[in-house]
């Protein structure tokens, strides 16, 4: 049974081309998803100076964390009841509202821009309610031609009943290459969940091109890693979150999810393959060209929430073109990007085995040895907050001193199991950001441990559809755990960015990122800001750009993690901000519409805005 292949791609080196770094055209800035800007208007010299250039209020007081972008001098946001809203960039003012209805299942987390070669057609793509729809980017209507009355119905083509689906809509765009949308989706979390297809539709017609089946279906690569027919009733294996592009070698670079069930697997025996995998699929027709499984047979809901990075690097004295990808472990994983060929050993180590009925848990589980782990991968009594309430430190002590705590792959188990950094923590999605001409890498993580257990749940099993398949069933809720205020009961930081010279494939710096107000309001700093979903941006004026749920938006040194800047806003942030320029004056764009608050009594009502900031004119 194979576990990972490597096959050369058919390009030769490619270092001297790179995309164009000047523009926010898609989500994460660029194709590659660097979350990078070559802007250098901005610098260290000058941040300091920076002011509101325009605010454009959301109109409502719903939760946003959208990345902006920006095309011919228009910014597309989501904002007025979850409407696609263009805006002057210049000015914030509104030029067109496209209401979504209903508004529900959306693509909230960014949408994608195509334009024909001759630019007389351009377009916005998202989904909604599990339609894929087009709008018309210049005045916001819908393009009825698009699919079957103005759209596609997601469900449908999946080799299941599309009545039987629930949910296989990502909120995340997917990508755009030539004339194609490639999406994922972001299929339930239980017992009998739509496969997690990666598909390609064709971007003026919505005709589906190519589709890859992360579970294999007969005679497919990998389908001898499942149960016979797991393809007709196991789902997941599916990309909810970013992916990376490389548009010269037409590779698409694809992070996959845990199988379902999360947290017990009797039903899929095997090492599960897509599932846990870096794909490299050929964006044109959607072979697979390599895979690397990072979680063999994934019971602990360790998905790769974060769109690979395509950087090259000096390794032993010769320059090679890496991807690399961070994980809610902690690891930093470095592959050659025509092979998939680790740049540093990985080691395949022994973990504990399953005492659950049924459950084959694979024996080993791959350990990158180099570079080190960004996230601590343990949490023992020793480890808890110095800020815990008398009762909740009495409370996780007993917790934890009964737990089954064997390390990052510890079974989950009738009896509570420990999870560090947790199923939400470590790297989670836009949580990564690199500056292409260093071979730096810059990840947030956070440190959210959970504890685990496994029980029956007679009316969940009496939900599902036959065809979920047969036998006992065992569930787990996600086990976050939190403090009487909220807080997690491990010791700050909670929230760390990490700066690596892949390079060397070492760690240049740490620092925490963000803080708690009530905490810093009592002279407590340097904890990190908590339970956040920060996107870096770097840019070529030596700065990094985040926002984070403490309300405030900050500039810090790429050589040091200094804070040079920061200003504070009325409504906490999570995602990606948009760096782009017009007129010859460099903006930096923030949404600003999260929910601030710890637990409900603390949570306060969302005033939300898209805030840009530059420098002064001259």
């Amino acid at each position: 049974m194979l576990r990972f292949v490597f096959l050369v791609l058919p390009a030769a080196s490619l270092f001297s081309q790179s995309p164009n770094y000047r523009t926010w055209a898609e989500y994460g800035g660029t194709a590659d998803a660097a979350q990078y800007s070559a802007l250098t208007q901005i610098n260290r010299q000058n941040v300091g100076k920076l002011q509101v250039a325009w605010t454009f209020a959301t109109g409502d007081n719903n939760r946003y964390n959208f990345n902006p972008l920006v095309v011919d001098g228009v910014m597309f946001v989501l904002a007025k009841s979850n409407s696609l809203v263009a805006l002057d960039a210049v000015t914030g003012k509104e030029l067109w509202t496209h209401a979504i209805a209903p508004p529900s299942a959306l693509t909230n987390r960014g949408i994608n821009y195509w334009e024909s070669k001759d630019r007389t057609d351009r377009r916005l793509l998202y989904s909604s309610n599990q339609i894929l729809r087009a709008v018309d980017a210049r005045t916001g209507r819908l393009i009825e031609s698009f699919g079957t009355n103005g759209g596609v119905n997601l469900k449908e083509g999946l080799d299941r009943d599309p009545k039987e689906l629930r949910i296989v809509q990502s909120a995340f765009p997917g990508k755009v290459f030539e004339d194609l949308l490639i999406l994922g989706s972001a299929t339930n979390q239980g017992y009998g969940s739509a496969p997690g297809d990666i598909r390609a539709f064709d971007v003026r017609t919505g005709k589906l091109v190519w589709a890859f089946h992360t579970v294999p279906r007969p005679g497919e690569f990998g389908y001898d890693t499942w149960p016979k027919d797991a393809w007709k009733r196991v789902g997941g294996a599916n990309v909810w979150s970013e992916f990376s592009l490389d548009p010269v070698r037409a590779v698409l670079y694809a992070p996959t999810a845990s199988a379902k069930y999360n947290f017990y697997g009797a039903d899929r025996s095997g090492a599960n393959l897509f599932s846990d995998c870096l794909l490299a699929l050929d964006a044109r027709t959607g072979k697979r060209l390599w895979h690397y499984q990072m979680v063999h047979h994934d019971i602990w809901d360790y998905d790769l929430a974060t769109a690979p990075k395509l950087l090259t690097v000096t390794h032993e004295g010769k320059r090679v073109d890496i991807v690399a990808q961070v994980s809610k472990q902690g690891f930093l994983w470095v592959f050659r990007r025509d092979t998939g060929e680790p740049l540093w050993p990985v080691e395949e180590r022994k973990v504990p085995k399953s005492d659950m009925p049924g459950e084959q848990v694979w024996a080993t589980q791959p350990f990158p040895v180099k570079p080190p782990p960004f996230a601590r991968q343990k949490f023992t009594v020793d480890d808890l907050s110095p800020y815990l309430s008398p009762e909740d430190r009495a409370r996780f002590r007993d917790e934890l001193l009964s737990a089954r705590n064997e390390g990052l792959f510890t079974p989950p188990g009738k009896r509570n199991t420990v999870q560090m950094p947790g199923n939400n923590g470590g790297a989670n999605w836009s949580g990564a950001a690199i500056d292409p001409p260093s071979g730096r890498l810059f990840v947030v993580s956070k440190d959210l441990p959970a504890m685990l257990k496994l029980d029956r749940d007679h009316k969940q099993d009496a939900l599902l559809a036959a065809s979920a398949g047969e036998g006992e069933r065992y569930y787990s809720g996600f086990g976050f755990m939190l403090a009487s205020d909220g807080l997690s009961p491990i010791a700050p930081p909670w929230t760390s960015l990490t700066a690596y010279d892949l390079n060397k494939g070492e760690i240049l710096w740490k620092i925490p990122l963000g803080e708690v107000p009530h905490l810093a309001a009592k002279g407590i700093r340097n904890t990190g800001t908590h339970y956040p979903k920060v996107g870096p941006v770097v840019t070529a004026g030596g700065l990094i750009f985040t926002g984070t749920r403490d309300k405030k938006v900050r500039a810090l040194d790429v050589d040091s993690g200094k804070i040079l800047w920061e200003h504070q806003l009325d409504a906490a942030l999570e995602g990606i901000p948009a760096v782009y320029e017009i007129g010859g004056r460099q903006y930096v764009a923030f949404c600003a519409s999260a929910q601030v608050g710890l637990t409900p009594a603390t949570q306060e009502r969302i005033r939300g805005a898209y805030v840009a900031f530059a420098l002064p004119r001259q």
